[in-house]
């Protein structure tokens, strides 16, 4: 079972914490065994018979064990609990790592809703079920056992009570658990589900009011919200069926030892004392037997949990691992008729492609949407790897290399600019912690951004929320430049990061980017032809292969596909 194995292996560390609990538990469950027998000593031998000196000393006995009771259960309580809490922390922490050594076509397999809730929902699961077993495992199974032996003692004819309602109480939770499974685990994908759209509609808010559609979202997310209620109020509907048919059996096992004890009483056949000791032992192995039904009504969910963490922890990553190799000397990009599909698709995004990007120059990649421009300059810091071919690095292919030698070498600008939420010093130095504020300003002023950090209160220091969100679109852009700017790689990858950019900005940024790069390796993707035209080579893709290799005058002069998207932006007189 995924949940036993997940809960023992995470266990071991803790296995001295476990040890306190069993000990402190053991000390607890026998003196709550014990006092029924006192009690019961106090009413046939103290009270009977008038003995107040017995009566004293049995009642001072008493207290002595309550305290001993107490201080064990705070004890056990204690360690318990922070063995729950230390297995779900390291259970966050794999998950965590493990989701990050994914790849991307990995991560997009499951989802990112689903990722989250099962860092967070489902390790929540199997933490409470680890903290109930560490406080019910020890002392459920040793009332069950020392109180049947205790009733014993004092009542052998009332002894069938107790092999007719344990097993009923069985039946009845057994019943329950096989009701609950299924449910429990529609409930985790209903939650999953009400993670996906809160999460969409979150990030996409900008857009949902622009286009006037709150009501439509709304419906959405209600309709999700309502599919989780559903599912949820089924599972409460046994929950709370489950409560009234406990309480049942046990009013009904008090009324059958009263009962049934009174007559014995009244034959002389047992003493009161032993008949009160029965019913708290009997009632002690039945609040024993529900407790434990509360831990066993957390499996199923728990094993559910179970299942899909062990899902994620025990994903292989698509993208092989390698120890590393020796860093290439030079820093030029070559593919070499690498094909690249994603999983599912009719067709290769990328076919036969095979170009070189030396160093020290200015390789521009256009195309018309879904060329696979963007899926072309991913190959590179190995986001994807190629089906077919190799893209090489100085000659050294990237999958030889270690993710920390390939980010070294290569500083990507996505085309969807992100930044993180803390400081614009925090996101510089994102890919350099040791650069200093020198050039952290430096790159900024290559980047053509350095005005408006210097305008801000805080400067370096200013605050940026999550995403970025409480800068402008190019503002965001050029920060993300200026980031990987100040991480110094040999390699520079632009995707289409100059979007939002004006027309003069662009040219300044470039003109900077020229000097500041100096020998290093730049492609740029990009939809303007105003930001390509002074590249030293021009690949051209259409629908995934390369259409064309040139500069900007010798495509326009050779090449169908080059003049067609020259010409929905400018006269060709403009740009020639």
């Amino acid at each position: 079972m995924k949940l036993a194995r997940l809960a023992f292996q995470h266990a071991r560390p803790y296995w001295a914490w476990i040890a306190a609990v069993l000990v402190l538990q053991l000390a607890s469950t026998i003196a709550a065994l014990y006092l029924p027998s006192l009690n019961a000593q106090i009413i046939d031998l103290g009270i009977s018979k008038g003995d107040t000196g017995f009566i004293w000393n049995t009642g001072t006995t008493m207290v002595a064990v309550c305290f001993v009771q107490l201080a064990t259960a705070i004890g056990g309580i204690y360690f318990g609990a922070r063995t729950a809490m230390a297995i779900g922390r390291d259970l966050r922490r794999e998950v965590y790592h493990r989701v990050n050594a994914l790849g991307a076509l990995d991560v997009s397999r499951f989802g990112t809703a689903t990722l989250i809730t099962r860092n967070t929902n489902d390790v929540q699961q199997v933490q409470m079920l680890v903290l109930m077993a560490l406080n019910f495992m020890v002392s459920t199974p040793i009332m069950c056992i020392g109180g049947i032996v205790m009733a014993l003692r004092e009542d052998v004819g009332l002894s069938w009570l107790v092999w007719v309602s344990v097993p009923l109480l069985f039946a009845v939770v057994g019943f329950l658990v096989v009701k609950l499974l299924p449910l429990f685990r529609d409930m985790q994908g209903r939650i999953d589900d009400v993670n996906g759209v809160l999460r969409e509609q979150i990030t996409g808010i900008r857009v949902i009011r622009a286009f006037v559609r709150e009501k439509f979202e709304a419906e959405r997310y209600r309709a999700a919200n309502l599919s989780l209620t559903r599912v949820s109020v089924r599972v409460g509907n046994l929950f709370v069926l489950m409560f009234p048919l406990i309480m049942m059996i046990l009013h009904l096992a008090t009324a059958a030892v009263l009962w049934f004890g009174g007559e014995r009483v009244n034959a002389g056949q047992m003493q009161v004392g032993s008949l009160t000791a029965f019913l708290q032992y009997l009632l002690q192995i039945l609040v024993a037997v529900m407790m434990g039904v509360f831990m066993v009504m957390m499996i199923p969910r728990a094993a559910i949990s179970a299942e899909r963490l062990d899902e994620v922890l025990s994903a292989q990553p698509s993208l092989a691992v390698p120890a590393g190799t020796e860093l290439p000397t030079g820093h030029a990009v070559e593919f070499s008729g690498v094909t690249f599909g994603y999983p599912g698709a009719e067709r290769p995004v990328l076919n036969n492609v095979s170009f070189t990007a030396r160093a020290g120059t200015t390789t521009a990649i256009v195309g018309s949407t879904g060329s696979g421009k963007s899926t072309l300059l991913n190959l590179v810091p190995r986001l994807f790897d190629p089906q077919e071919g190799t893209v090489c690095i100085g000659g050294v292919d990237v999958s030889e290399l270690n993710r920390r030698q390939v980010a070294g070498l290569v500083g990507l600008v996505p085309q969807k600019p992100y930044l993180f939420s803390g400081t614009i010093a925090s996101n510089l130095l994102f890919g350099r912690p040791d650069a200093d504020n020198d050039e952290l300003w430096e790159a900024l002023r290559v980047a053509q951004a350095k005005d408006f950090v210097a305008e801000k209160p805080k400067q370096l220091d200013a605050p940026i929320a999550q995403g970025g969100t409480n800068v402008s679109g190019g503002q965001r852009q050029r920060l993300c430049i200026a980031r990987a700017l100040a991480a110094r790689p040999q390699i520079f990858l632009f995707d289409d990061s100059f979007s939002a950019l004006d027309v003069g900005t662009d040219q300044r940024l470039r003109e900077s980017l020229h000097e500041a790069t100096g020998g290093a390796t730049v492609i740029i993707v990009a939809q303007r032809i105003s930001t390509i035209r002074e590249a030293d080579h021009i690949i051209v893709l259409d629908n995934g292969e390369v259409v064309g290799a040139g500069t900007h005058d010798e495509l326009l002069d050779t090449n169908d596909t080059y003049r067609e998207i020259v010409e929905s932006q400018l006269s060709i007189e403009g740009v020639a």
